[in-house]
């Protein structure tokens, strides 16, 4: 059975569901957008917010890719950076009960969290302080890590670090891994335009990328940008929200039809996608069976507060994947 590594900011969500937006302008936070925050800053907001339920999960995307893909049957290890600290040990216990492996460094600096404030609306605003979770460098990695796995899938928020992933992807290749990359957000490709296009071209075989990002990685429309991803890579693979996703390798494009949901709460879906697509293609599926899984799963996370959803969810997810493959 084929094994994925991630690699990504090992951030604890913490979610709240607020009654309104008065919280938002008080604390000055633009709705929808996401903010890096400071220590201070974070406690500030903590203290705003502290008459909310909060829930705890393990968060950073490419901790929920490889959440997801451990829920759905595969064997997956995470490589990231926590404090010594509460958060930092809860993230660790708590990747340990969702089956994942944990390949954590420690640092000094207090652990990284992202409070995500979810509006009636669904809409949520994110403010993330990165802590100990952005000193991941390429002198914490080794081949040792890269042992026994098939895939491996990076977040796009690590590219502002260029030795860390160029490091990271001439060690997967050297121990025989496919490199998967989620770009994650359309102004980190901005920023990292060129190194992106070389990463891309020389080390990854499949990409993920929704239609903004797949826009500032080209400069065109969803199906122009996904052509030219495709001709960088293996599998090229562009999001469209609510009209689902298209998906080529070589010669072969499909179309994957959207899960129809009652959406809650975004948080989480493009991660989700790709552990259903990725375990699609571990399990030697088509792209598009490999793409409806996908589907699948980024549809039942919306309906969901956070990017963790329950034994329930979790086993209607595998009873729908039983009747498309069988």
């Amino acid at each position: 059975m084929k094994k994925i590594l991630g690699m990504g900011n090992a951030l604890t969500d913490i979610l709240l569901q607020i009654d309104n937006d008065d919280v938002l302008l008080s604390l000055n936070l633009l709705k929808g957008g996401m903010q890096l925050i400071n220590a201070e800053r974070s406690e500030e907001i903590s203290a705003a917010v502290s008459n909310f339920s909060a829930k705890m999960a393990t968060g950073g995307s490419a901790s929920n890719t490889i959440n997801g893909i451990t829920r759905l049957g595969l064997n997956a290890g995470f490589v990231g950076k926590v404090g010594k600290d509460d958060i930092g040990l809860f993230f660790s216990n708590d990747s340990l009960y969702n089956g994942v492996k944990p390949h954590l460094l420690e640092s000094e600096t207090p652990s990284g969290r992202c409070t995500v404030l979810v509006s009636p609306d669904s809409e949520r605003t994110l403010c993330t302080f990165l802590g100990a979770a952005c000193e991941l460098e390429a002198s914490d990695l080794s081949l040792e890590m890269f042992s026994g796995y098939d895939i491996f899938h990076i977040e796009g928020y690590l590219v502002q670090n260029h030795d860390l992933i160029r490091t990271a992807v001439k060690m997967a290749k050297e121990k025989g891994l496919k490199v998967s990359i989620d770009l994650a957000s359309y102004n980190v490709v901005e920023d990292n335009l060129d190194f992106l296009h070389e990463i891309v071209n020389q080390y990854v075989d499949i990409v993920f990328a929704n239609e903004e990002e797949a826009k500032a990685f080209t400069g065109k429309a969803p199906e122009e940008a996904l052509d030219i991803i495709a001709s960088m890579c293996e599998i090229a693979v562009v999001k469209v929200g609510k009209d689902g996703s298209f998906i080529k390798s070589g010669n072969e494009k499909v179309q994957i039809k959207p899960r129809l949901a009652k959406c809650i709460d975004t948080t989480g879906a493009g991660d989700l996608y790709a552990s259903g697509f990725l375990f699609g293609l571990a399990k030697n599926y088509s792209l598009e069976v490999s793409g409806k899984i996908g589907s699948i799963v980024s549809g039942n996370v919306v309906e969901v507060l956070g990017a963790k959803m329950t034994d329930e969810v979790w086993e209607k997810i595998h009873a729908d994947i039983k009747k498309l493959v069988d």
